[in-house]
């Protein structure tokens, strides 16, 4: 297998800087750990509420990033935190944008139903009520649409990959109109989510690309092995959906989506840490807007272990919906 950079040039796998494999061992370690710690609480999970569902995953989902040592940077227009259904819509990159997504905008998922089958996450993403859909049968399709309609309904953000498939992240592939349908007919808030991982300096970087016919495992064994890899999460301005159709909406998002990606990938130039996040929040907020006047930088500290281990011992009754 042959893997390739944004400018064409033969990347082989950890090309962007080994961790050793000691440290390599020790990461994967603690992500078997993980992974049945997610076992167990995926034994509680579908009897919690919504508030406590989005709180678990949420903090799940940030210690696995934490644990794989991927830096999660977020930036533009975050959707409000209160309780009201919206549709993120992003491209796609590898199995690790859930998780990535999940840390900042706990969600349910839209997914290929071969998913529901994969050994261990098969069974974490039927517990965590994932949408499956047979992609080639329009009757699925149509009751995909409404599941997804009934989750925002009930105040949940729902995430799907117009796309259809993964990407190496250097380019944004058509995306699928027909799971916008419920966009459109539940008038809910419409959120592109643009994804990119690179490394320290920003440059473009493809180790969390999950991609032809690479096997989980084998994703996994280049994200051990990364010795710097960041993701950024974009979100761009809610969409107005008043008259339009789907296919437009999925053009309309696809192009922000592909332009930000772009925009992203010049702002890789900047020197120093610092002076990219000012780029890439002047990109967002405004050439003409102040420092000042610009909102301060997301930011979301690591959480501890134990809160979200002390959910599965009083799981259900701490929350209210």
């Amino acid at each position: 297998m042959k893997y390739m950079d944004a400018e064409g040039k033969h990347n082989p796998p950890y090309a962007t800087g080994q961790a050793n494999l000691l440290q390599a061992l020790l990461r994967g370690m603690r992500v078997a750990c993980h992974l049945l710690y997610a076992v167990l609480l995926a034994v509680v999970y579908p009897m919690l509420n919504l508030t406590a569902r989005q709180f678990v995953m949420q903090r799940w989902s940030r210690a696995l990033l934490d644990i794989l040592q991927v830096r999660l940077e977020t930036g533009g227009h975050l959707p409000p935190q209160r309780k009201q259904g919206a549709l993120l819509v992003a491209n796609h990159i590898s199995w690790l944008d859930v998780y990535a997504l999940n840390a900042v905008m706990p969600s349910s998922f839209v997914a290929k139903s071969e998913v529901r089958s994969w050994p261990l996450l098969g069974l974490l993403c039927r517990r965590a009520q994932t949408i499956f859909i047979e992609r080639n049968t329009r009757r699925d399709t149509m009751r995909a649409n409404g599941l997804i309609a009934e989750r925002i309904a009930h105040g949940e953000c729902v995430a799907l990959f117009p796309e259809g498939t993964t990407t190496d992240g250097a380019q944004v592939r058509h995306f699928h109109s027909s799971l916008l349908q419920c966009a459109i007919d539940t008038e809910c808030a419409v959120y592109p989510v643009a994804i990119r991982y690179h490394d320290c300096s920003g440059r473009f970087c493809n180790d969390a690309a999950f991609i032809g016919d690479m096997t989980f495992l084998q994703s996994l064994r280049r994200i051990l092995f990364s010795h710097s890899l960041h993701a950024t999460l974009m979100f761009l301005p809610v969409m107005s959906i008043a008259e339009k159709n789907r296919r437009t909406l999925a053009a309309q998002a696809q192009a922000a989506i592909r332009t930000t990606l772009d925009d992203l990938a010049l702002c890789s130039g900047s020197t120093t840490q610092t002076a990219l996040q000012q780029r890439l929040r002047r990109m967002i907020y405004g050439s003409a807007m102040t420092d000042a006047a610009m909102p301060p930088a997301p930011h979301h500290s690591e959480p501890p272990f134990q809160s979200a281990f002390s959910l599965l011992l009083s799981p259900i009754f701490k929350f209210k919906k």
